[in-house]
């Protein structure tokens, strides 16, 4: 399943020791080498010590509706607990607010979103906004970590545009759940099952 990092922060942890909420997810620390989250940053709850509110994700045994279960609070850690995490917080690295342009120095926009597994959290897509130039024909660009080519301090690089824009319009996958009521029938555009009133002035 695939979960969008903006509904992941403010996302319950919650402990089977205690039955209930330790904490909430305030930030998700992502590994730019790997683009993989390998912690999350709680705010709100228990802290076991002082400094201890990050929880690596090898600790969550679930991931549901209701938040992200573990053992017990003493799972979480502090950046010094952990030299991965450490060197990663260090690079202040977010990506969001990155810039995303192509190998031609198109630019695509700035990442407002992205999209992880639940299973081991791994990247898997970029939400990209559109410059105002380009938003009229799509405000939005979603792009598939396949198509990143590097990643920077200040930017993501991904492969041509045009073949961006290509691939994404052969994967779109989306299925209107709406009945169209423009869709073509045999009395025009209107929906098969309405009447068109007849015109006053011709009865």
């Amino acid at each position: 399943m695939l979960v969008s990092a903006t509904k992941l922060l403010g996302t319950p942890i919650l402990s089977l020791e205690i039955g209930g909420a330790i904490g909430q997810i305030a930030d998700v620390i992502i590994d730019p080498d790997t683009l993989k989250a390998i912690a999350f940053r709680l705010n709100g709850g228990i802290v076991p010590r002082s400094g201890a509110n990050y929880l690596d994700v090898s600790s969550i045994r679930e991931y549901s509706a209701y938040g992200m279960v573990i053992d017990t609070a003493d799972e979480l850690i502090s950046p010094d607990d952990v030299v991965k995490l450490s060197d990663v917080l260090r690079l202040n690295f977010s990506l969001i607010g990155l810039k995303v342009e192509s190998k031609r120095h198109h630019k695509l926009g700035k990442v407002i979103d992205y999209t992880v597994t639940s299973d081991d959290f791994t990247v898997q897509q970029i939400v990209v906004k559109r410059p105002a130039i380009k938003s009229f024909v799509d405000s939005e660009l979603v792009i598939h970590r396949r198509e990143i080519v590097e990643i920077t301090d200040y930017k993501i690089i991904v492969k041509d545009e045009a073949k961006v824009l290509k691939e994404r319009a052969e994967h779109e996958d989306f299925v209107p759940n709406f009945v169209n009521p423009f869709r073509k029938s045999e009395q025009g555009y209107a929906p098969a099952d309405t009447q068109i009133p007849a015109d006053k002035d011709t009865e």
